[in-house]
Order: structure tokens, then C-alpha cells, then sequence
């Protein structure tokens, strides 16, 4: 009862005053008519107070989202269900929604009437255009008699997230270099003579089952030798993702770095889906193993979250990668690089490692000046020298460039940077 008095909206307060005014005025004047206008006018918000505020803690509620995971551009649909517990019927219910700012305003839903243990279900629908990971809720439930005499305000505090990843693209079946690169045998002889559960031999050492001696060989050897389980071959990749600050440019989803974003991911998924055994290393420190469990879940929510950072230089993300020498195939995302940052990456291709880069030229998402323009032009392409001398292969990436278009080129090699590389040295040999 406290709680409904203290949710009195204006006219309750209102018909309160004039309750007290009518008793006063009916007791100085005699008027036992005005004395029951007076009890009247203090009954209704009295009893609106009662009404409201018994069933402000018999609702329940439950929020679905779907789906919980979107890419950017899309929308999700957020079902709101809600039930009245008690046996009085509620009056109007006006719902609110909070919502991040990124997912636009919120949501009110007005619900006239929930009878006695009726539950009653509102939809609405959300739309982000920047990656991240949203909170939605909590609901605010705004409840209100009929005559407008009392309003009570209650949150649930339920809460669900919403994640929106990068968007992925399909991309065109391509021959990658170095895809048969991997660990173990080749898959055709592994499968084709053996079987990918045979066993291979090695020497016993102390705490190993001897269920698992191989008898024929210890004969053979005249040592004891244990089956091991041979490792089946598999092709391994590893996407790097650049977050330097200072090497992307542009604002918000039109950034160079968002289009790099959505590259990795895409990149990222088509290999997957290819049978590739993935890693994803950004400079942030993030290093993810996409196994047949996590499905490509893991990645997108890795990438949903990545930022730039200021901190982060070359040598960082090279570090990273080399902490575990994995080989097969690297394909990575850089946004501008100076020369000697494009020469720290040739520390990348250790263990027959085959390094295939989309080198973003950043500064075609601002609009230079041509001095401004021709300079930016010939940094990118020394960068890119720099990295084809040291055994990369180079993809060079324009504002408006198109993945699946460039795509193509991670398996035809970089012929237009090779061929500007021995236009260089032809003409850098004739100056000499």
C-alpha cells in the first residue's frame, strides 16, 4: 500500500487535496453530502493505490532474441513475453525496452489489459551497423489503474546480448598455395596404404601401457617398442589481422580497418569450410584455434569485439605468431606499413611457412590532395616491394575493393607488384 501511495500520479494527488478541501468545507458548513463527496474522492486513489500496487509484484517475464547472433546490417527480432501471476486483471502497461545507443531508440509497447494469469507476447526488431556486443534490457514496466490515479514503475532486471560480427562474404573456390603444407604424412598415403588409425613404433619409455607394445618390432630391434598413433596429415592457416591505429584510416563502418574486419572473417569462415585447421592471431593478442567444436562461433565473436589499438606495433603481431610455429599457410590483413615494418614480417616465414598478404592501402579511404595522393601512392607500393623481396605474396587493396574479386590472386601469385618490382630494379640497375 506505501509503495501504490508513493506512485500517486498528479490527478491522484489531485483528488486527495480535494478530498481534504471537501471534509473541511462539509465540516464547517454542517453538509453531510458534501462529507460523502469528500470520503469518495479519498477512496478512489486510495483504492487505485491497492490495485496497482498488488499487482506490481505478480508479473513475470521472459525475453528471447533471434538469434542471438547477427552480422552487421541485419536485424534481430527481440520477443517480449509477459504474464500477470496474480488473479486481478492488470490495468494498461506501457513496456519499455533499454537499448544501447547503437541499436536505436528504445522500444515502448503499450498492453491495455492482462486478465488473471494471462500472458500476452510483443515483438520488436533491432538493427546495428558497428560490430560489438550489446546489452538489451533491462524491461521497464510502467503500470497504471484506469483513471490514471496511480503509476508504478517496475524493472526486470533480465538482460540478454546481442552480438553483432562482421559481415562475411562468400568467396571463390581457389588452389591457396601452400595447402598441402601440414603436419603428419600426406592424407592419399596415410588413408589410401594405412589408414588414418595406424600405428607407428617408437621406443618404450618408463609409464607407458604395455598393452601397447608392438611385439614384432621389439623382436626386430631386440628393444622394447611401443605402438604410437600417427599423426594425420591436415592442412593448417593462420589469418593475422593488423590493429595498428596508426596504420588504418577513416571513421566508422566505412573505415579501412572495418573492411579488413570483414575480410578476416570471411577469409576466415571459406577456409574453415575448406578443411583448413585455422588460427586467428590479431596484434591485440587475441589467438583463437577454430576447432571442429568451437565452429566458426568463436572466430565471428572474436572479431565482433577487436579494436584498434595505439599500442600495437609490427613487431608485436609478429611475436605473437611466433610463439608457435604452426607453418602452412599465413594470409594476412595489413593496413599501410612503412619498409622496415614490411621487413620485420619476413620473420614470418619460418618452417616452409607460405605468407600471402592483403595489403590495405589506407589512405585511399580519405580524400588527399594529389601531391598528398602521390606520395601516399609510393610508400604503399615500396611497402609492397619490400614485402615481395622478402617472399611474400602481395594483394594491393583500393577503397571499393571487393574481396571475392581479389581473392583470385592469393593463388595466382602477385604479378602486378612483381612486375612494378623488376620495372624498379631494371631501372635503379640502369641508373647504377
Amino acid at each position: 500500500m506505501r509503495v501504490g501511495l508513493r506512485g500517486l500520479t498528479t490527478r491522484g494527488r489531485s483528488f486527495l487535496a480535494a478530498a481534504v478541501a471537501a471534509a473541511v468545507s462539509a465540516g464547517i458548513l454542517g453538509e453531510k453530502d458534501l462529507l460523502r463527496v469528500a470520503v469518495l474522492l479519498a477512496v478512489l486513489p486510495l483504492l487505485a493505490a491497492l490495485y496497482v500496487g498488488r499487482s506490481r509484484y505478480k508479473l513475470a517475464c521472459h525475453r528471447s532474441l533471434e538469434p542471438h547472433r547477427v552480422p552487421v546490417g541485419a536485424t534481430a527480432r527481440v520477443v517480449l513475453r509477459l504474464q500477470n501471476m496474480s488473479r486481478l486483471p492488470t490495468g494498461t502497461l506501457l513496456l519499455e525496452d533499454r537499448l544501447p545507443y547503437a541499436l536505436g531508440s528504445r522500444p515502448r509497447v503499450v498492453l491495455e489489459r492482462l486478465g488473471a494469469h494471462q500472458a500476452s507476447s510483443v515483438a520488436y526488431t533491432v538493427r546495428a551497423d558497428v560490430r560489438g556486443r550489446y546489452e538489451v534490457g533491462p524491461l521497464v514496466v510502467r503500470m497504471t489503474d484506469p483513471f490514471g490515479l496511480c503509476e508504478l514503475t517496475r524493472a526486470f532486471p533480465g538482460t540478454d546480448r546481442l552480438t553483432v560480427v562482421p559481415q562475411v562474404v562468400p568467396l571463390p573456390s581457389v588452389r591457396l598455395p601452400g595447402e598441402y603444407a601440414g603436419s603428419g604424412e600426406s592424407r592419399a598415403r596415410s588413408v589410401a596404404v594405412h589408414g588414418e588409425d595406424d600405428a607407428a613404433t617408437r621406443e618404450y619409455r618408463r609409464g607407458d601401457d604395455l598393452r601397447r607394445v608392438h611385439w614384432k618390432s621389439t623382436a626386430r630391434t631386440g628393444e622394447l617398442m611401443v605402438r604410437r598413433e600417427e599423426q594425420p596429415w591436415e592442412s593448417r592457416a593462420t589469418v593475422l589481422l593488423d590493429t595498428r591505429a596508426y596504420g588504418h584510416r577513416g571513421d566508422g563502418p566505412t573505415a579501412s580497418f572495418e573492411w579488413a574486419v570483414s575480410a578476416a572473417a570471411s577469409i576466415a569462415v571459406h577456409l574453415r569450410q575448406a578443411g583448413y585447421k585455422l588460427r586467428l592471431v590479431t596484434g591485440s593478442g587475441a589467438d583463437v584455434d577454430a576447432t571442429e567444436g568451437a565452429g566458426d562461433g568463436l572466430l565471428l565473436d572474436q572479431l565482433a569485439e577487436v579494436r584498434l589499438d595505439q599500442r600495437v606495433e609490427i613487431t608485436t603481431l609478429v611475436q605473437h605468431v611466433r610463439q608457435r610455429a604452426d607453418g602452412g599457410l599465413i594470409i594476412g590483413l595489413f593496413g599501410s606499413l612503412s619498409t622496415a615494418e614490411a621487413e620485420l614480417l619476413a620473420g614470418l616465414r619460418a618452417n616452409g611457412a607460405t605468407c600471402v598478404c592483403f595489403l590495405l592501402d589506407s589512405s585511399a579511404w580519405l580524400n588527399l590532395p594529389t601531391p598528398a595522393r602521390a606520395e601516399a601512392d609510393q610508400a604503399h607500393d615500396t611497402a609492397a616491394l619490400a614485402l615481395l623481396h622478402s617472399g611474400w605474396r602481395v594483394i594491393g587493396v583500393d577503397h571499393g575493393g571487393r574481396l571475392p574479386a581479389l581473392w583470385p590472386q592469393a593463388g595466382r601469385g602477385s604479378q602486378g607488384f612483381a612486375l612494378r618490382a623488376a620495372m624498379a630494379e631494371t631501372v635503379a640497375g640502369g641508373v647504377r
